[in-house]
């Protein structure tokens, strides 16, 4: 069964960006990418993802301003999160690779999302297919939106193998 969008109220949410700090103590950034970045975090993204992510990807990193951010280690990328990929207002996806999950990445990513998204002024955002419905119920508040799967989904081309 596939998963329904979840609604996170963006309008009352805490103004706090002190996870960037936290975060920093962990020798972990959260920043948006710039141009130069575009390219390493789509062939990134590309190792560590699904193939229906790279769009969404791309498209967030192409939005102006860019309407995602990353999270690093020095030169490595550990996560990505991104919102106005699929449509406006909808959060994700969300990404944190296998060996640094655990330590809040996500949560930051999440969090530096929906505060970008209050401050242009949403008053709501979308998680689209909220594959980790707890997760966003603990970090966002978030509740399900009923009968909402596939959503806006349900027209998404799936990339087939070239016939022989």
């Amino acid at each position: 069964m596939a998963n329904n969008d979840m609604l996170i109220k963006l309008f009352n949410m805490d103004i706090d960006w002190s996870f960037i700090s936290q975060q920093a103590e962990r020798q972990v950034t959260i920043r948006k990418p710039i141009g130069p970045d575009q390219c390493a975090v789509l062939s990134w993204a590309e190792r560590h993802f699904p193939q229906t992510w790279l769009g969404e990807f791309q498209r967030a990193l192409n939005n102006t301003p860019c309407s995602c951010f990353i999270a690093q280690r020095e030169s490595s990328l550990l996560g990505i999160a991104c919102y106005d990929a699929t449509a406006l207002g909808f959060f994700g996806p969300l990404g944190v690779v296998e060996s640094a999950r655990g330590n809040g990445i996500g949560s930051s990513l999440t969090k530096a999302c929906l505060l970008d998204m209050r401050l242009k002024g949403y008053g709501y955002a979308v998680a689209g297919m909220a594959d980790a419905s707890d997760f966003y119920r603990k970090v966002a508040n978030a509740v399900e939106i009923p009968d909402s799967s596939p959503g806006i989904y349900q027209s998404t081309l799936a990339l087939k193998a070239p016939p022989d």
